[in-house]
């Protein structure tokens, strides 16, 4: 009977200090486990159409800023340019002839020794010539652009998430090739009910449990509250003037910075994965 006695009270002293620590957390932190690592992301899509000749990374792998990633077809670029060159080069010859008879009538003009009609009109040919010559320099300076569009640059250090792009390919102007993730950081946005949101102040201490990385838990600091409720900016926000109403304690996004990361970490820490926070109060 004794010792029955002293292991119900050791269970009740186990159970008691265990209640007395949850009530602690409880009562410094606020914590939600619908947390996900963010990083900065961007679909690469070609600035110009045409079809695809080289492919140059593969899903996962590591790039630096301005690598190519892909290569679109670069010849029918290539020769528009040739062509406006060509064309510019004509037209500076005719802009330099129209200046130099337009600076020896001007010249004449104010001499006496010709009319104002003459000078006029040799003003009208100069200026004409000097638009086209204007509206031909930016045309080689879109050529130029278009042909330099046809490489598909990574933005900044980082993997590649996914490709959907073969050699061969037709790509179209503004349709993504690649799904990008820049290595540059990573922070976590924590979705705490609204009814701890009173509690969470920015500059606040976080920390931070990844099932993706086996170290303790990560220290962060809370850099910014959302205006506004993960709800507000859905594709279907609710409606509650419909009658149908069902009150749902909202979330309210919370941005925090993670501090102290390596480039291992960054390189395990991929946007989407799941997280547990914690914020002190």
């Amino acid at each position: 009977m004794d010792t029955k006695k002293k292991v119900l009270s050791g269970v009740g002293v186990v159970a008691a200090i265990v209640a007395i620590h949850f009530l602690y957390e409880h009562l410094r932190y606020v914590e939600t486990d619908n947390a996900q690592v963010e990083a900065h992301s961007v679909l690469l899509a070609p600035k110009v159409p045409g079809f695809v000749t080289k492919v140059n990374v593969v899903e996962g792998q590591k790039v630096k800023k301005d690598d190519v990633l892909v290569e679109i077809d670069e010849r029918d670029y290539n020769n528009t340019l040739r062509q406006v060159k060509g064309d510019l080069a004509s037209l500076e010859a005719r802009r330099s002839d129209a200046e130099k008879s337009f600076r020896r009538i001007s010249s004449l003009y104010k001499s006496g020794a010709v009319s104002q009609q003459q000078y006029d009109t040799s003003s009208a040919a100069a200026q004409d010539v000097r638009s086209k010559y204007d509206a031909l320099s930016a045309q080689v300076s879109q050529a130029q652009l278009n042909l330099e569009n046809t490489k598909v640059k990574a933005p900044s250090d980082g993997y590649i998430a996914k490709k959907s792009v073969e050699p061969g390919q037709l790509a179209s102007a503004g349709v993504p090739l690649i799904g990008f993730v820049s290595s540059e950081s990573r922070w976590v946005t924590a979705n705490f009910k609204e009814t701890d949101i009173e509690d969470i102040k920015v500059g606040a201490a976080a920390f931070i449990a990844v099932d993706a990385l086996s170290k303790s838990d990560l220290k962060g600091t809370v850099e910014s509250i959302s205006s506004a409720t993960g709800s507000t900016f859905t594709l279907l926000p609710p409606d509650n003037a419909t009658g149908n109403f069902t009150k749902v304690v909202q979330r309210v996004p919370v941005k925090i910075k993670i501090d102290g990361l390596t480039d291992k970490d960054i390189e395990i820490l991929r946007a989407g994965l799941s997280a547990t926070v914690k914020i002190r109060k």
